[in-house]
Protein backbone atom coordinates (compact mmCIF):
# COMPACT_ATOMS: atom_id res chain seq x y z
CA UNK A 1 0.00 0.00 0.00
CA UNK A 2 1.25 3.48 -0.85
CA UNK A 3 0.25 7.07 0.69
CA UNK A 4 1.72 9.17 -2.08
CA UNK A 5 1.96 8.87 -6.48
CA UNK A 6 4.41 10.94 -8.36
CA UNK A 7 4.83 9.43 -12.13
CA UNK A 8 7.37 10.37 -14.25
CA UNK A 9 4.47 11.54 -17.07
CA UNK A 10 0.94 12.97 -16.76
CA UNK A 11 -0.46 9.75 -18.79
CA UNK A 12 -0.04 7.38 -15.85
CA UNK A 13 -1.26 10.17 -13.54
CA UNK A 14 -3.97 10.34 -15.72
CA UNK A 15 -4.69 6.89 -15.48
CA UNK A 16 -4.72 7.22 -11.54
CA UNK A 17 -7.18 9.94 -11.59
CA UNK A 18 -9.46 8.31 -14.07
CA UNK A 19 -9.33 5.37 -12.07
CA UNK A 20 -10.40 7.55 -8.83
CA UNK A 21 -7.62 6.59 -7.11
CA UNK A 22 -6.73 10.05 -6.37
CA UNK A 23 -7.02 12.08 -2.68
CA UNK A 24 -8.15 15.01 -5.03
CA UNK A 25 -5.92 16.50 -7.79
CA UNK A 26 -2.43 16.51 -8.51
CA UNK A 27 0.40 18.50 -8.39
CA UNK A 28 3.20 19.25 -10.94
CA UNK A 29 6.51 19.21 -9.07
CA UNK A 30 9.29 18.96 -12.02
CA UNK A 31 10.21 18.13 -15.60
CA UNK A 32 13.09 15.97 -16.96
CA UNK A 33 14.29 15.80 -20.54
CA UNK A 34 15.90 13.34 -22.01
CA UNK A 35 19.71 13.35 -23.47
CA UNK A 36 21.98 11.09 -25.23
CA UNK A 37 24.29 9.00 -22.81
CA UNK A 38 27.60 7.14 -24.63
CA UNK A 39 30.94 5.50 -22.57
CA UNK A 40 33.36 8.07 -21.53
CA UNK A 41 34.53 10.36 -23.98
CA UNK A 42 31.91 9.59 -26.43
CA UNK A 43 34.40 7.38 -28.86
CA UNK A 44 31.56 7.35 -31.46
CA UNK A 45 31.70 10.92 -32.05
CA UNK A 46 27.87 11.37 -31.49
CA UNK A 47 26.80 15.13 -31.58
CA UNK A 48 23.29 15.16 -32.96
CA UNK A 49 20.17 12.78 -32.61
CA UNK A 50 20.54 12.16 -35.81
CA UNK A 51 23.62 10.56 -35.24
CA UNK A 52 22.12 7.89 -33.50
CA UNK A 53 21.24 6.13 -36.84
CA UNK A 54 24.29 5.48 -37.62
CA UNK A 55 25.29 2.43 -39.47
CA UNK A 56 27.30 -0.01 -37.15
CA UNK A 57 25.79 1.91 -34.27
CA UNK A 58 24.39 0.30 -31.27
CA UNK A 59 21.66 2.36 -29.50
CA UNK A 60 19.37 1.50 -26.54
CA UNK A 61 16.26 3.26 -25.97
CA UNK A 62 13.35 2.86 -23.48
CA UNK A 63 10.41 0.31 -25.10
CA UNK A 64 7.29 3.23 -25.99
CA UNK A 65 4.48 2.37 -22.91
CA UNK A 66 7.34 3.68 -20.45
CA UNK A 67 7.84 7.55 -20.00
CA UNK A 68 11.52 7.80 -21.21
CA UNK A 69 9.91 5.81 -24.30
CA UNK A 70 7.11 8.32 -24.78
CA UNK A 71 9.08 11.22 -24.59
CA UNK A 72 11.78 9.34 -27.41
CA UNK A 73 8.47 8.74 -29.64
CA UNK A 74 7.84 12.57 -29.39
CA UNK A 75 11.07 13.36 -30.35
CA UNK A 76 11.30 11.01 -33.42
CA UNK A 77 8.19 12.37 -34.31
CA UNK A 78 9.31 15.80 -34.07
CA UNK A 79 12.71 15.22 -36.19
CA UNK A 80 11.36 12.78 -38.37
CA UNK A 81 14.22 10.79 -37.47
CA UNK A 82 13.22 7.35 -36.69
CA UNK A 83 15.41 5.30 -34.84
CA UNK A 84 16.28 1.59 -34.80
CA UNK A 85 17.23 0.71 -31.32
CA UNK A 86 18.85 -3.20 -30.41
CA UNK A 87 16.92 -3.23 -27.27
CA UNK A 88 14.14 -1.41 -26.02
CA UNK A 89 14.09 -1.47 -22.05
CA UNK A 90 11.92 -1.22 -19.51
CA UNK A 91 12.66 1.60 -17.78
CA UNK A 92 15.27 4.47 -18.09
CA UNK A 93 17.86 2.62 -15.46
CA UNK A 94 18.19 -0.27 -17.95
CA UNK A 95 19.34 1.99 -20.50
CA UNK A 96 21.95 3.31 -18.49
CA UNK A 97 23.03 0.39 -17.32
CA UNK A 98 23.45 -1.11 -21.43
CA UNK A 99 25.79 2.01 -22.22
CA UNK A 100 27.81 1.22 -18.50
CA UNK A 101 28.58 -1.96 -19.04
CA UNK A 102 29.61 -1.43 -22.56
CA UNK A 103 26.51 -3.37 -24.38
CA UNK A 104 25.75 -0.71 -26.38
CA UNK A 105 27.01 2.60 -27.97
CA UNK A 106 24.17 5.21 -27.23
CA UNK A 107 20.95 5.61 -25.58
CA UNK A 108 18.65 8.06 -24.14
CA UNK A 109 17.80 8.66 -20.75
CA UNK A 110 17.19 11.83 -18.89
CA UNK A 111 19.45 14.35 -17.73
CA UNK A 112 18.93 13.46 -14.21
CA UNK A 113 19.75 10.12 -15.30
CA UNK A 114 23.32 11.44 -16.48
CA UNK A 115 24.10 13.51 -13.71
CA UNK A 116 23.52 10.57 -11.15
CA UNK A 117 26.16 8.25 -13.69
CA UNK A 118 28.60 10.52 -13.21
CA UNK A 119 31.87 10.14 -15.09
CA UNK A 120 30.89 6.56 -15.87
CA UNK A 121 28.87 7.97 -19.38
CA UNK A 122 29.70 11.05 -21.53
CA UNK A 123 26.43 13.52 -21.61
CA UNK A 124 25.55 14.60 -25.69
CA UNK A 125 22.76 17.02 -24.97
CA UNK A 126 20.32 17.66 -28.06
CA UNK A 127 18.09 20.97 -28.55
CA UNK A 128 14.85 18.28 -30.35
CA UNK A 129 14.52 17.18 -26.61
CA UNK A 130 12.61 20.18 -25.82
CA UNK A 131 10.07 18.80 -27.94
CA UNK A 132 9.46 16.08 -25.14
CA UNK A 133 9.69 17.44 -22.05
CA UNK A 134 8.57 15.21 -19.55
CA UNK A 135 6.27 16.67 -16.82
CA UNK A 136 6.24 15.29 -13.34
CA UNK A 137 3.05 14.77 -11.25
CA UNK A 138 2.67 14.10 -7.47
CA UNK A 139 -0.81 13.06 -5.91
CA UNK A 140 -1.74 11.66 -2.15
CA UNK A 141 -3.78 8.48 -2.88
CA UNK A 142 -7.29 7.85 -1.78
CA UNK A 143 -6.38 4.79 -0.22
CA UNK A 144 -3.98 6.18 2.02
CA UNK A 145 -3.58 5.67 5.89
CA UNK A 146 -1.49 8.24 6.48
CA UNK A 147 -3.69 11.23 4.66
CA UNK A 148 -2.07 14.36 6.76
CA UNK A 149 1.12 12.87 6.44
CA UNK A 150 0.84 12.14 2.67
CA UNK A 151 -0.13 15.49 2.45
CA UNK A 152 2.58 17.50 4.32
CA UNK A 153 5.51 14.95 2.03
CA UNK A 154 3.39 16.55 -0.60
CA UNK A 155 3.76 19.92 0.22
CA UNK A 156 7.39 19.34 0.97
CA UNK A 157 8.62 18.19 -2.26
CA UNK A 158 6.26 21.30 -3.99
CA UNK A 159 8.13 23.32 -1.62
CA UNK A 160 11.14 25.62 -1.61
CA UNK A 161 13.03 22.63 0.17
CA UNK A 162 12.02 20.27 -2.13
CA UNK A 163 12.33 21.98 -5.28
CA UNK A 164 16.06 23.23 -4.48
CA UNK A 165 16.93 19.29 -3.97
CA UNK A 166 15.15 18.65 -6.93
CA UNK A 167 17.16 21.44 -8.96
CA UNK A 168 20.49 20.32 -7.61
CA UNK A 169 19.98 16.94 -8.74
CA UNK A 170 19.15 18.24 -12.33
CA UNK A 171 15.15 18.89 -12.52
CA UNK A 172 13.85 21.28 -14.11
CA UNK A 173 10.53 23.27 -12.73
CA UNK A 174 7.35 22.11 -14.10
Amino acid sequence: AADVFASADTRNMDKARDAKLLDGPSVNFASNTLTIVTAPGNPKHITTFADLNQPGLTVVTCAEQVPCGGATKKVELATGVTLAPVSQESSVTDVLTKITSGQADAGLVYVTDARGAGDKVTEVPFPEAAQAVNTYPIAVLAQSKNGELAHKFVDLVTGEFGQKTLAADGFAKP
